[in-house]
């Protein structure tokens, strides 16, 4: 028996819900190492080992926001904000920028819910 379509969708939204969840807990894992001085998620080193090291990361970031933006494009929503953001603020940046640690730290900031929960 075939689902109804607003089945479906209901469906695949949930989907979209739980995957953007896990795709914001990976970030923030990873914003915290940032943070605490641990390199490379910025992309901002040219240093291979640094790069090798953070690349498991940044590839899963990667693929959950590409699967989360098919899934908004099948649900008529706009790209998923997130992934855009985070992924324009990596690369070369002059040098009077802030660096990576402090970055990492106004990320969390602004991710993390203010207030009681």
């Amino acid at each position: 028996m075939r689902m109804a379509k607003p089945d479906r969708l209901a469906r695949l939204d949930a989907q979209r819900e739980d995957l953007e969840t896990e795709y914001r807990d990976t970030l923030i894992v990873a914003l915290e190492k940032t943070a605490s001085g641990s390199l490379g998620l910025f992309d901002r080193s040219p240093d291979r080992r640094v790069r090798a090291a953070i690349a498991p990361t940044v590839d899963a970031l990667n693929e959950m926001g590409a699967d989360i933006d098919a899934m908004r494009d099948r649900l008529m929503l706009e790209r998923f904000a997130l992934h855009h953001d985070f992924f324009a603020a990596r690369g070369p940046v002059s040098a009077s920028a802030i660096g990576e640690q402090k970055e990492a730290r106004l990320w969390l900031e602004r991710l993390r819910p203010v207030g009681p929960a």
